[in-house]
């Protein structure tokens, strides 16, 4: 039996590259469906890579999807209605409770107060 895998490669200028290959027995050319909010992401190809039995998916991510709140695309075959994978992007309001935004703000203050201290330590030398 022969599994489809997807591996990403990068995110590079508002393109999302990946590879794809077949576990086990080799298999014909993937047919690959990228979507956001159920509709089809136009612009994408799946051609052959370098390696045996591996083609390089691309597609580019749609700027309507760069929107606040979290959003997702989904890359799945379109033989076997597998999901691959999937692509979220976080932005905006949504990331207001986010604990790794609170922890960049305290990093900031933090730096404040030291940039204060050390000038505050300078005047009064």
């Amino acid at each position: 039996m022969r599994a489809l895998t997807l591996t990403k490669i990068r995110l590079f200028e508002g393109m999302w590259e990946g590879a794809l290959t077949y576990t086990g027995d080799s298999g014909p050319t993937p047919e690959i469906e990228v979507t956001y909010l159920g509709e089809a992401v136009e612009g994408g190809s799946v051609q052959p890579a370098e390696a045996a039995n591996t083609w390089q998916l691309k597609f580019p991510i749609p700027s309507e999807s760069l929107s606040d709140g979290v959003q997702t695309i989904v890359i799945t075959d379109r033989t076997t209605g597998d999901r691959l994978d999937a692509v979220s992007f976080i932005a905006g309001e949504a990331l207001a409770d986010d604990l790794r935004a609170e922890i960049d703000l305290l990093r900031a203050e933090l730096d404040m107060l030291k940039r204060a201290f050390r000038r505050h330590c300078v005047e009064t030398m």
